[in-house]
């Protein structure tokens, strides 16, 4: 991890060798950073771009999450610095067979929701249980499927009977879409409609202005791992990175952790002008792909796609267009997990007007090939929009497509993705937990995260419950190698880049480097003012 922090004496960024470095420096405290006890300043004020599409976890697999994780909790999480989950609301969990099909978890005692309501087993329970009940399209419930059901014994104590062996199940806990919560308030069989929230995480949500901004104050009745380093913050929901950086440089704003534009590092980086401000730069696990209908009629054959596969320049798309603060990806499991590979690299090679030509006259198909790419407008950057105008060219300058290109906010994009209403679109994705699993299973099968059904039989019925008997994650390679392939000989799928991680803040804000946990959400209860530098 690198921290930039611009200065005209000397102009050159401060090089970090580690996060464990720093991390080490303020635990010991080493005089430079400390909380500010006596910080009157008001909320810390977080700039994203990406809004939540509701407030209900049962009908998120998407950016909601970033909410959810500080206004909910979960039985497990991540306590900074880690990258497997621990105990949160829970005191303890694990399995009790060898099989990895039995998962016991026992809550921390006296646990009560931020309204005072007892959470106990039942309201684990009930979270659960509801989320495949309502069976949102696209929703969390695919996360669920090794999950045959949840057994309450006692107030504490929850048993999770799995149909298969699951050693990634404890990572599935952890995920924010298995946010805890009231009975009272979230029916068992229909979303929450009111527009309110309330959980047991280390805020509670005060106001909430949809698409504006979500005010979270401290929730006194947090019991779990989280030490809050901050009594509020206010996230700010903006349009785009240009508006989201120019509040950061007028003091509007403190921190942006979500959707900074490439030009925008770029400027954080090397500009002058910027004294005031930090760029902290990480190893990122998002990842761009996308994805084909198999309902089109030109989407649905496989010479199209891998036609496309062997025309598309990832290295032209990350230096023309995200100006190299995202790497090329040649699978869907990035580099930094078990199991990546550069399979599409492997097969197609450089792209290739003269082979992609090969494999469309193969099919029979001679004339060019019409098509639509979809994006959404405000989901994943202010770059999405040039990125598909890239990819069109690409296309078209190959005269073997006739491209065209249309976007939409996200709200009625994804309904119209999960409607199968695009021959082609584009989808980011960040991960649900750190493991190649995750890169793989969310995108295959009937019910999966696109909702656009891919049932690809010998990874969902033989390679997944492999890899998923395996508690060492490391050992899983083999399976995740073979999945991969199958996805490159179909193309259904196409990666297109890997992203890093940066959090811009002012020079008076601490907790940056260590506030993204490994599934790339902000913990804002790591966040807080310096005293000094």
């Amino acid at each position: 991890m690198r921290v930039f922090k611009p200065n005209v004496r000397p102009r050159r960024p401060v090089l970090i060798a580690s996060t464990s470095l720093l991390t080490g420096c303020l635990l010991a405290g080493c005089g430079v950073f400390s909380p500010d006890e006596d910080d009157d300043a008001g909320p810390i004020v977080v700039g994203t771009t990406s809004a939540p599409s509701t407030l209900d976890p049962a009908a998120s697999w998407d950016g909601s999450w970033e909410l959810f994780r500080n206004i909910y909790q979960t039985l497990l999480g991540y306590p900074s610095g880690a990258t497997t989950p621990q105990p949160d609301a829970a005191q303890s969990c694990g399995f009790t067979d060898s099989a990895n099909q039995t998962y016991r978890c026992l809550l921390r005692p006296d646990m009560k929701f931020s309204d005072g309501d007892p959470l106990d087993a039942n309201a684990v329970k009930h979270s659960i249980d509801r989320i495949r009940a309502i069976n949102v399209s696209g929703g969390p419930a695919g996360l669920l499927g090794s999950l045959n059901r949840v057994q309450v014994l006692g107030e504490r104590e929850i048993v999770f009977h799995l149909d298969e062996p699951d050693a990634t199940f404890p990572f599935v806990l952890a995920t924010p879409a298995l946010s805890i919560v009231d009975p009272d308030d979230y029916p068992a069989d229909a979303l929450r409609g009111d527009g309110k929230a309330v959980g047991s995480g280390p805020y509670t949500l005060a106001s909430y202005e949809e698409g504006e901004r979500a005010e979270l104050v401290g929730n006194k009745r947090y019991e779990g791992f989280a030490e809050r380093k901050n009594d509020a913050v206010t996230i700010r929901y903006f349009p785009d990175s240009p508006k989201m950086v120019d509040a950061l440089r007028d003091k509007k704003i403190d921190v942006t952790f979500r959707g900074l534009a490439s030009s925008d590092i770029v400027a954080l980086q090397g500009d002058e002008s910027e004294e005031e401000l930090q760029l902290v730069e990480g190893a990122g696990t998002e990842i761009s792909y996308l994805v084909f209908n198999p309902k089109d009629p030109w989407a649905r054959k496989a010479a199209v796609r891998r036609a496309i596969a062997q025309l598309i320049d990832r290295p032209a798309i990350a230096h023309k267009v995200y100006k190299d603060t995202v790497d090329p990806l040649y699978s869907m499991v990035p580099k930094g997990l078990a199991g990546h590979t550069t399979a599409f690299f492997d097969d197609f090679g450089d792209p290739s007007v003269s082979k992609a030509r090969a494999i469309l006259s193969e099919a029979g198909i001679t004339k060019r090939v019409p098509l639509t790419l979809w994006y959404t407008t405000d989901r994943y950057g202010s770059e999405t929009t040039p990125e598909f105008q890239e990819i069109r060219d690409q296309l078209n300058d190959s005269k073997l497509f006739d491209v065209t290109i249309k976007g939409r906010p996200w709200k009625t994009y994804e309904a119209g993705y999960r409607n199968g209403e695009y021959p082609v679109f584009g989808r980011g994705w960040f991960p649900d937990f750190p493991d190649a699993d995750n890169f793989i299973a969310p995108f295959v099968g009937t019910q999966n995260a696109l909702g656009t059904p891919y049932p690809v039989p010998e990874i969902t019925g033989e390679l997944l419950p492999r890899s998923r008997r395996e508690s060492d994650r490391g050992a899983v390679e083999e399976e995740f190698e073979q999945a991969q392939q199958i996805l490159v000989d179909d193309a259904r799928l196409l990666p297109l880049w890997q992203g890093k991680q940066y959090v811009a803040a002012s020079e008076d804000i601490s907790g940056g480097e260590v506030a993204l946990d490994p599934s790339t959400i902000m913990t804002m209860w790591e966040l807080y003012r310096k005293t000094s530098w």
